[in-house]
């Protein structure tokens, strides 16, 4: 029996003897089984073919972001989040080995993990099993978890308290359960926003997007970018963070806003004519 993960997107599944015949993940239309078809690997098999590495980078005080190399599924970044003694892992991301058992404990070790959505489930129970830590999900996500685990604490509401200062929000939109994680101590308590994808910052820094698929160029309906932005308007934050190594440093409250009245005009036809 193995615990089998796909290779385009990183997920991890239930014990099976055979490899699963397709991926939930892949096959829904916000993301895409490889052209090369459909493929497998193992946790193991990986560790043992010696290729991959997780890398840390130190972002800024109490932030630690760890990515694989060479990049494996979806390419996304984990975030390490220390705050007063709780170190949260925000998001997560497929290879982990001795080596990365030892550098997290080193640095404080996982006391909960929360995920933003489906696509960043990768092996997060591998994860919760070995630094003893409950998993974070939003319950509108529920039936996307493709390995299930006592572990994993389906929350339900609009916000969910983690610790004083370290809040999860969900915002809905890139997935009906798509959470962002607000940090209020960040940042030297001017406050950071970790959001995935659920907001992804673009080429150009100085903005965001929303969308409902990014590899398939599916958009996000006006009102929903409207309501997404209109909550954020209440969080603290001038920081922001997204899934793939990305940081607005300044002002990103009022960058997620213009990014917003850029969106829905380009939606409702009133920012370019061409």
């Amino acid at each position: 029996m193995k615990n089998y993960i796909c290779e385009t997107c990183g997920v991890q599944y239930d014990c099976s003897i055979e490899a699963p015949d397709r991926c939930m993940i892949c096959e829904e239309e916000r993301q895409f089984v490889s052209v090369e078809g459909q493929t497998w690997t193992t946790l193991d098999a990986m560790v043992n073919e010696g290729v991959y590495k997780n890398v840390f980078d130190i972002e800024e005080e109490g932030v630690h972001a760890i990515s694989i190399e060479p990049s494996f599924g979806i390419g996304q970044t984990a975030y390490l989040i220390q705050d007063q003694n709780f170190c949260l892992l925000w998001d997560c991301i497929t290879y982990i080995d001795q080596e990365t058992l030892k550098r997290v404990e080193e640095l404080g070790g996982i006391d909960a993990i929360a995920l933003s959505h489906p696509h960043y489930y990768s092996t997060q129970v591998e994860w919760a099993e070995a630094f003893n830590a409950p998993i974070y999900i939003h319950e509108d996500d529920r039936k996307w978890v493709t390995r299930p685990s006592e572990r994993i604490i389906f929350w339900s509401g609009e916000s969910l308290q983690l610790k004083q200062g370290l809040t999860l929000h969900r915002m809905g939109g890139h997935f009906k359960g798509g959470t962002i994680l607000e940090w209020q101590n960040g940042n030297n308590h001017k406050g950071i926003l970790f959001t995935g994808d659920i907001i992804r910052i673009v080429a150009d820094r100085d903005w965001v997007s929303f969308m409902y698929s990014y590899p398939n160029f599916i958009p996000l309906p006006s009102s929903t970018v409207e309501r997404v932005a209109d909550r954020v308007k209440d969080f603290k934050f001038t920081r922001l963070y997204d899934a793939f190594h990305r940081v607005i440093s300044e002002e990103a409250e009022l960058k997620v806003q213009k990014s917003a009245h850029r969106y829905i005009g380009a939606l409702n036809g009133t920012l370019f004519d061409t």
